[in-house]
């Protein structure tokens, strides 16, 4: 007997497709606050061949993003990077089927640390994607292609890349290293629905859902994720460009309109 394909061996965490909360705003968003670190390169669906014939219905923008969630896709390691794009129409078809609008993670990287745009709109806003049950407000989720049991090796690109899109899309102000309060939408996740969750701005699946996803291994490295994050985000703050004596003086005198 032959060898099934990828395509068959593949399972998949379970993120879900919600109710419209209040962090999402109907329609096309707006590109809102500077990001606190530039965008990497990422891939956009069009270099992946995204079906966008299937998708349902269009994502709705996010008002910030407070907190990341890391996932795995759940696939086989063994995968070339050139593949990639053929797993993540697998990825898609597999997660409308199940009755999503679309891909359900916002960004997935693979082991060469290549970025990919995942459901569809986060290159221009922050959109609220279908990754953590009760979480998907104000949050995005990154996946790494891959399953990452206890002992598994993670590639040093893949953590690099997850925290670039991290760095990128955390809202000014968030400390990669810190916590932050979620509300949970929803009875199915690890908190009831209404309740106040103390969370780490950078969190595994696991941290909010019943699972193993982003695996022990990937889980593991959570902590180093974060310090590259802070890091990203500390250099970026170093490039910005600060106010000369005058433009400093004449904001003193506006009385607070802009504040």
């Amino acid at each position: 007997m032959g060898l099934l394909p990828v395509a068959f061996l593949v399972t998949w965490d379970d993120p879900v497709r919600e109710a419209t909360s209040s962090a999402r705003r109907d329609g096309p968003g707006r590109a809102g606050s500077p990001p606190g670190a530039p965008r990497p390169e990422v891939v956009p669906r069009s270099g992946w061949n995204a079906d966008e014939g299937m998708v349902r219905e269009r994502a709705s923008a996010l008002h910030g993003v407070r907190s990341v969630f890391i996932h795995h896709t759940n696939q086989p390691n063994g995968y070339d990077c050139s593949d990639v794009p053929r797993l993540l129409r697998t990825l898609e078809k597999d997660h409308i089927q199940r009755g999503w609008d679309d891909l359900g993670y916002n960004f997935i990287v693979d082991r060469c640390g290549k970025i990919y745009e995942g459901r569809a709109g986060g290159l221009a806003r922050s959109v609220e994607g279908a990754h953590t049950k009760g979480f998907n407000a104000h949050t995005i989720g990154i996946a790494a292609v891959g399953t990452f049991h206890e002992g598994q090796a993670v590639p040093e690109p893949m953590l690099d890349s997850i925290a670039a899109v991290a760095a990128w899309k955390l809202e000014r102000g968030s400390d990669p290293t810190g916590r932050t309060t979620l509300t949970s939408s929803s009875d199915a996740s690890r908190f009831d629905k209404g309740e106040k969750a103390r969370l780490d701005v950078i969190s595994g699946h696991v941290d909010a859902y019943t699972t193993d996803c982003p695996g022990p291994a990937l889980y593991g490295k959570l902590g180093e994720i974060r310090k590259k994050t802070q890091k990203l985000r500390e250099r970026a703050g170093d490039r910005q460009p600060r106010p000369s004596k005058t433009e400093a003086h004449g904001a003193g005198r506006s009385g607070g309109r802009d504040r």
